[in-house]
């Protein structure tokens, strides 16, 4: 008695059964808030109707892969509030990304690295408007160096990250 071969699966069925374990790291990857919070990259930025700038940091942070939803308010101090963030560090718009709050133009790659590392703080801010940070366009020679500050749950910063 001779034993016929084992049945050959076709190409689709073998491209399959070969990608399960991919699959299987990809639902994992959904599953996970942080990891499909990082995939998304999504902002909900609160904004004055009259400030302009604001679309400018907008710009930037789409173009660096965020999607944002836009709501336009007349008074953010209660935003604010919610997220944390004190009057002295209050700008033109706040973005918020999960629990945290980013407050005035921050560098888009400052917010992927607050999601990324996860810290236990209220959020971001760059204080005033500095000429050169990310919605705020500035001829060469009047750029200015700024800091994006953490916003520590005890109400302190520390410089999360140095600019120009």
């Amino acid at each position: 008695m001779s034993l016929s071969p084992a049945p050959q699966l076709a190409p689709s069925r073998r491209s399959f059964v070969r990608a399960l374990p991919g699959l299987a790291l990809a639902s994992s990857v959904l599953a996970s808030p942080v990891l499909a919070a990082q995939a998304v990259q999504a902002i909900t930025v609160y904004k004055t109707p009259w400030c302009g700038c604001c679309g400018a940091w907008l710009q930037h942070l789409t173009a660096a892969g965020w999607t944002a939803t836009v709501r336009e308010l007349e008074d953010l101090a209660p935003i604010r509030r919610r997220y944390g963030v004190p009057d002295a560090l209050a700008s033109c718009h706040t973005g918020v990304v999960g629990s945290y709050a980013i407050e005035g133009h921050v560098p888009a790659e400052d917010v992927a690295r607050l999601v990324r590392e996860r810290p236990d703080a209220f959020g971001l801010s760059v204080p005033g408007m500095p000429a050169g940070s990310p919605g705020m366009p500035a001829p060469a020679d009047r750029v200015q160096g700024f800091q994006t500050l953490l916003i520590l749950k005890n109400g302190a910063t520390r410089v999360f990250a140095s600019h120009g």
